[in-house]
């Protein structure tokens, strides 16, 4: 929830910038179905009853990996997204240094407090690695709990969007233009 608010808001300053939603269409990516293949089977593990098989938090990690690259891979394409690659890591580094699950603090873990692991989340404990890059932030009234790594990601998400949508000013455009340039008489 709280990335698609934060795509919202970076697509409406964007709009009320002077920007246009048409810029969108004049952007070229490489490989975008590695990105939607890893994030359609980051949420597939999140929002299924694939997070209660045990090995899904596995395909979860794959999954942050790959996007973590991607986004470093199109850092010269898409202004702002190595902000969505530090949040990424963060939360890679937290997951992978905690057995390939993410801590959630135990007064708002709800379910895991019954299970102590639910597919890639576990309870937070004194043996939590990096707690602090763990799930404990409350963003109310969202019902969820985020990581830094997540509020990270939803900045750079937001400034992404707000960064497309604008475009780029004529000023920009008319600096990276090729200039033509005549041989000396």
């Amino acid at each position: 929830m709280l990335w698609l608010i934060a795509i919202g808001l970076g697509l409406a300053a964007g709009l009320v910038a002077g920007g246009s939603i048409d810029n969108f269409a004049r952007v070229r990516v490489r490989w975008p179905a590695v990105l939607l293949a890893a994030v359609v089977i980051r949420e597939a593990v999140l929002l299924t009853p694939l997070n209660h098989l045990d090995g899904a938090q596995y395909a979860y990690v794959i999954a942050i990996a790959a996007i973590v690259a991607w986004t470093i891979w199109h850092a010269d394409l898409l202004p702002g997204i190595w902000l969505v690659a530090a949040g990424a890591a963060m939360n890679l580094v937290v997951i992978l240094v905690n057995g390939a699950r993410m801590p959630v603090a135990a007064g708002l873990a709800g379910s895991l407090l019954r299970h102590g692991e639910i597919g890639q989340y576990t309870l937070m404990g004194p043996a939590t690695n990096l707690s602090w890059l763990g799930d404990w932030i409350s963003l109310r009234p969202l019902p969820e709990v985020y990581s830094p790594g997540d509020v990270v990601i939803a900045a750079g998400l937001a400034l992404v969007v707000f960064l497309l949508t604008r475009g780029r000013r004529a000023s920009d455009r008319a600096e990276t233009s090729p200039r033509i340039v005549s041989d000396p008489p």
